[in-house]
């Protein structure tokens, strides 16, 4: 069944304007002189208009012609249909050939369409399966990025311990300083205080020269051996302030060394849970080492301060007037 839109007597009209133009009908050439239809719809009345045709063909010649003019016009009638029937043979199997064109095409294009439409399949799934490629690699861009920050702070974090160490030696070393200094001024305090009492005692007993030349050799024989303790003192303070100085030293080595590491690493990412487990004993072990500092330098300030109480609270011998 033909569809509706382009109707028979349309294609009729066409086929009859290609024939006045001396052109053969067919599907192509009907739907450029409409401009509109399906190549089926056109096709169908096509073929009808053919199958009218070959029914007219042998239709025989009006009765009313004139006797004289029936023989004349017989054979013309005859020729006339016998052309006819050769140019409606000679259309139809063109237009035959141009319909199974139109078919091939139609088929061509189909095939077309369904290797374009498996080409989209094939290019979809290449797409999932870059997209996916594109979100594990995000994925793991993110991991390393991750990481990267992790170590980082870590850096930073080592960074601040190292800054916190060299803040603890300064102060340390201050503190050394310091108790030298206090050291040096105690015992000039006490060479001051021995020379006043002398002064004054000399001042006062003059006539007590010969007690006074005792209690003055028993003063500088007490101020011998008060310096000659401060003197072991000093020596042995200097001696643990040289450790000290020493084990600073160590750990300002150990803190470069440290500190070189650090630099390294970027490079030895794959190795940073050893040397922060190795960081961490050394760190450790300098606590240690800082502590035991620590409770040697509260020892020696104890012993300073007994010493210089001992000094100031030295009985003197009594005079003799």
């Amino acid at each position: 069944m033909a569809r509706n839109g382009v109707q028979f007597e349309d294609v009729q009209r066409a086929i009859e304007s290609l024939i006045q133009r001396g052109d053969a009908p067919s599907v192509q050439r009907i739907r450029e002189v409409l401009g509109t239809g399906s190549f089926t719809t056109i096709s169908d009345h096509l073929r009808e208009w053919r199958a009218r045709r070959e029914e007219n063909r042998d239709v025989p010649l009006p009765q009313a012609i004139p006797e004289r003019l029936h023989d004349a016009l017989a054979g013309l009638w005859q020729q006339a249909q016998e052309e006819a029937g050769e140019a409606l043979a000679f259309y139809r199997q063109q237009s035959d050939e141009q319909v199974e064109q139109a078919h091939e095409e139609a088929r061509q294009a189909q095939r077309r369409v369904e290797d374009t439409e498996q080409r989209l399949a094939a290019l979809g799934e290449r797409l999932d399966s870059t997209a996916a490629r594109l979100e594990e690699k995000a994925t793991s861009l993110a991991r390393i990025e991750s990481e990267a920050a992790h170590l980082r702070g870590q850096v930073e974090e080592r960074d601040q311990r190292l800054a916190m160490r060299d803040r603890q030696i300064d102060t340390l070393s201050e503190e050394r300083d310091r108790m030298e200094r206090e050291h040096h001024e105690s015992l000039e305090q006490l060479d001051q205080t021995h020379k006043r009492r002398l002064a004054q005692e000399e001042s006062r007993h003059e006539s007590a020269e010969n007690r006074l030349m005792q209690l003055l050799d028993s003063a500088r024989h007490e101020k011998q051996e008060v310096e000659k303790q401060a003197r072991r003192r000093q020596e042995q303070l200097e001696e643990r302030i040289e450790k000290i100085n020493t084990q600073l030293e160590q750990q300002r080595r150990t803190l470069q060394e440290e500190e070189r590491k650090v630099r390294d690493i970027g490079q030895q990412a794959r190795h940073h849970e050893q040397q922060l487990s190795e960081s961490r004993a050394r760190e450790e072990n300098l606590s240690g080492l800082l502590a035991e500092r620590d409770q040697e330098m509260a020892r020696l300030r104890t012993e300073l301060r007994v010493l210089q109480e001992r000094l100031s609270k030295a009985p003197m011998p009594p005079f003799v007037y």
